[in-house]
């Protein structure tokens, strides 16, 4: 609190004494289990502020058969903690009283406590609500970014609360300027009780304006002091900022290494006028074996696992493996991936990363089978918490047989990836959007035609209400080869359009582009997918959706365009920590198919 004003509802020194009592005497009067009537009146006050009232009441709150001696602890607490309560609400002049048994609860004499309690009956007064006669904060740095809190006016409500925003406002304002030891030097509030206003001055004291100094650990940590320190990327020398230590701290979290990180300051500054920091970082066990698994009726059963060494060589690397078995007891023959990626944090920079990946695949799909090898080195930079990017090249092998014969296909391939996520969760998003945008060019080796591949994941979701019990979600998945004839294209950069990641109700990849009595995959594609997500309970929700795809020879989809479309309903029901578990059942709505109802179970919504 920035203040203690004295409770008019009864005198301190009673209720001092009567808890001492109590703590003294308990062991030795005698109690019984009770089942006390107990009532909480607050005439004049709003709903809002009743309820509040009767949420922080410790005996409105206790079991129906405590004893008497805790019902009566239990009441002298409520006084303190209900007059804050309306302190909070800006009411400085309450009356507060409680009645155990038609007696004031903090005129019990504790050597008389009552061996049994039948009645309690709380009577909260609020009072008049209180305004600011004056409402100061000096001093305030010259050009500061941070805005006083708006309610700390002349005239506006009087609140603890704001009082609290305001006092936070102003250690902010001068840390944001450079003072990292800024306090709250002196406070001076004086309530008119007359007037029904509130006097408040707030006085800082800056400190002096610091630069940063090294950082240093105060915890061993398998991770080299070294590398700790060319990760977090203090700016040793720049001018104090809580965003940097901020930015500082989340770089060695997003390393994967440490489960705990936490960056303060020296207690005393340097004498050339730099701060110190002390990082207190814990680490996560080196490895991490994870194991996932995906059904559909049309895609069968898939199965990945991963194996990671978060430390491979002392400075938060990190070793990923990567293993995917899919197709089993589906339609298609089975196929796999094994991927094997290391990442070296803090490479050229703090928020640089240097990737190498290798990776060796298996394609046996609906309508072409592919073997292909890559390998490739990218840079990774991440530039906020919602934003990064990566870019890089490699080389890229691939034996494939589709529509248009066995061929082999050779490439120096460059790529460049951007993701933007501002949705409010990961697993189970209500509000805000996602953009995961890629391009891959391409140069042909061996006569390998040249070009390039283009994809784009958008999504969006929009809560209704103020609870988010209904979301609407939305999904466009947009993707073109531009360059080389359909013919001269690796299918593996063709598109193919049904199955559980665009259009439930189809089989997996059954909408491609006709060639002959066969189909390969389109040079264009459009996905376009909507769900109106229904909370059922906490925990169950009901999801409608429709799917509709397109896919062309062209590079661009059109109005002429094959398509198709599906829709259904889905069950989610919400696991904590991974997100819901999903069950969809789909019907094809258009594209001449005879599959009938499709079904698909996961983990994670859909999109």
């Amino acid at each position: 609190m920035f203040f203690k004003l004295p409770l008019r509802s009864a005198p301190q020194r009673v209720l001092r004494a009567a808890a001492l009592g109590l703590c003294l005497t308990a062991p030795f009067v005698p109690t019984a289990g009770i089942s006390a009537e107990v009532q909480l009146a607050a005439p004049g006050a709003s709903e809002a502020l009743t309820q509040r009232l009767q949420g922080a009441s410790s005996v409105l709150g206790a079991d129906p058969q405590i004893d008497a001696q805790e019902l009566l602890a239990a009441a002298l607490s409520d006084y303190r903690t209900l007059v804050q309560v309306l302190y909070d609400a800006g009411h400085f002049a309450p009356q507060v009283t409680i009645r155990l048994d038609g007696q004031e609860a903090a005129r019990i004499e504790p050597l008389n406590a009552p061996r049994r309690i039948n009645q309690v009956r709380i009577t909260v007064i609020p009072g008049p609500s209180f305004r600011f006669s004056r409402a100061e904060i000096t001093p305030w740095p010259s050009n500061s970014d941070v805005q006083r809190p708006d309610g700390f006016a002349v005239g506006q409500p009087a609140t603890t609360g704001v009082l609290r925003d305001a006092g936070a406002a102003g250690l902010l304002a001068w840390r944001r300027a450079g003072h990292p030891k800024a306090r709250l030097a002196h406070q001076a509030i004086t309530a008119n009780h007359r007037a029904n206003t509130l006097d408040a001055r707030l006085t800082m004291a800056p400190g002096a304006k610091l630069r940063f100094g090294t950082l240093r650990l105060a915890t061993p940590s398998a991770v080299r002091t070294e590398a700790v320190q060319r990760i977090a990327g203090l700016p040793t020398g720049a001018v104090y900022h809580p965003d940097l230590v901020a930015k500082s701290a989340t770089r060695l979290r997003r390393t994967g290494a440490f489960s705990s990180v936490t960056l303060r300051p020296e207690d005393q500054p340097n004498p050339d006028g730099t701060l110190d920091y002390i990082a207190t970082i814990e680490d996560m066990p080196p490895r991490r074996l994870t194991f996932g698994a995906q059904l559909s009726s049309s895609d069968g059963i898939e199965i990945t696992t991963s194996w990671m060494h978060r430390n491979l060589f002392g400075g938060a690397e990190k070793l990923r493996f990567e293993t995917r078995l899919s197709g089993l007891g589906g339609s298609n023959d089975i196929d796999g991936r094994i991927a094997l990626r290391l990442d070296q944090p803090a490479t050229l920079g703090p928020d640089d990363n240097l990737f190498y990946l290798i990776e060796a695949e298996r394609l046996d799909e609906e309508h072409y089978t592919a073997t292909q090898a890559r390998g490739g080195i990218g840079l990774r930079r991440v530039y906020s918490d919602q934003l990064f990017a990566e870019a890089g090249f490699g080389f890229n092998t691939i034996l494939a047989e589709d529509a248009f014969g066995k061929r082999r296909f050779k490439y120096v391939a460059g790529f460049l990836r951007a993701e933007y996520d501002r949705r409010n969760s990961r697993v189970d998003a209500t509000s805000g959007y996602f953009i995961n945008a890629r391009l891959t060019p391409f140069l042909g080796i061996d006569g390998t035609d040249d070009g390039l591949q283009v994809k784009l994941d958008g999504r969006i979701y929009h809560g209704l209400g103020g609870s988010d019990r209904l979301v609407l979600a939305g999904r466009a998945q947009l993707g073109s080869v531009i360059g080389p004839s359909l013919s001269n294209t690796s299918p593996t950069l063709l598109f193919f359009s049904g199955g559980a990641g665009s259009v439930r109700g189809h089989e997996y990849q059954s909408l491609g582009v006709p060639v002959g009595a066969n189909s390969a995959g389109g040079r264009g594609y459009l996905a376009l997918s909507g769900e109106l997500r229904g909370k059922i309970t906490d925990k169950l929700s009901l999801v409608g959706f429709f799917d509709i795809g397109y896919v062309d020879s062209d590079a661009f989809v059109s109005s002429t365009s094959q398509s198709h479309s599906g829709a259904g309903f889905g069950l989610r029901y919400d696991v904590a920590g991974i997100g819901p578990l999903r069950v969809d059942f789909a019907y094809p709505v258009d594209g001449g198919t005879e599959d009938g109802l499709q079904f698909y179970i996961g983990i994670g919504q859909a999109f």
